[in-house]
């Protein structure tokens, strides 16, 4: 069995697999990661691994040195099972590229574009060979709606939640509706541009914000919002094979 630690901005996710088989997910602060020791107890883990994209407090790091079983650090030196055609890969996001690995093990030899609409927006794009070519980063959605408060004197902070509509009749739902449609429409538009060039594209989207598209699309996209932990959950199994 596996175990698998992503430490992300907001939270931190523990998961337990059997092989491929995701049995659980649990969360937890990713300033202490105060549910990790109950979390090893609970299953006969053979072996780990763990991806951060903060700093870990002392907390954390003495809990993840007490982790029972060797424990793989994600890192840019580790070995994928895809090619990485990133200029700069020690400055790649390393859920971006365990994302990818996730999808690839889903959809092998199909060319994929990984969405995941957290606190950023991510676009990721895997070529049918199994090159990762690289992608972008675009401003999450609670980070357009802080944004257009803190870099204005007038506008108000709005909450993601409540009257959404297409054309905003207030200021409140003015500033909801650009920030939200202006996200999808802009999904949107990756997805179109890119199917031009690789007609066969399949979208993965994962991540906290979820988006409803048109009938077109519909049929190309795949949510799951587990995608990095089962990319991290593959890499770790790809070092010990």
């Amino acid at each position: 069995m596996q175990l698998v630690i992503d430490i992300g901005n907001t939270v931190a996710k523990l998961a337990a697999f059997r092989g491929d088989e995701l049995l659980e997910v649990a969360y937890t602060s990713n300033e202490t990661l105060a549910e990790l020791p109950a979390f090893c107890c609970k299953y006969p883990f053979k072996q780990a691994i763990w991806c951060s994209v903060v700093n870990l407090s002392a907390e954390a790091l003495s809990r993840m040195h007490a982790v029972p079983v060797p424990c793989l650090h994600f890192t840019h030196t580790v070995h994928i099972p895809i090619r990485n055609a990133y200029d700069t890969p020690e400055t790649l996001g390393l859920d971006r590229l365990a994302a990818v690995v996730g999808a690839q093990q889903c959809m092998p030899h199909r060319d994929l574009l990984v969405i995941d609409a957290g606190t950023c927006v991510t676009y990721e794009l895997l070529d049918a060979s199994g090159c990762y070519q690289g992608g972008n980063i675009s401003p999450g959605l609670e980070m357009r709606l802080k944004a257009m408060h803190q870099f204005t004197s007038r506008l108000p902070l709005v909450e993601a939640e409540g009257e959404l509509q297409e054309i905003g009749k207030s200021t409140e739902t003015a500033l909801r509706a650009g920030a939200i449609w202006g996200l999808q429409y802009e999904i949107e538009g990756y997805i179109r541009a890119l199917k031009h060039k690789y007609p066969q594209l399949l979208v993965f989207l994962t991540g906290g914000c979820r988006f409803s598209f048109d009938t077109n699309l519909k049929n190309i996209i795949f949510a799951d919002k587990f995608l990095v932990l089962k990319g991290l959950n593959r890499i770790v199994q790809y070092n010990n094979e």
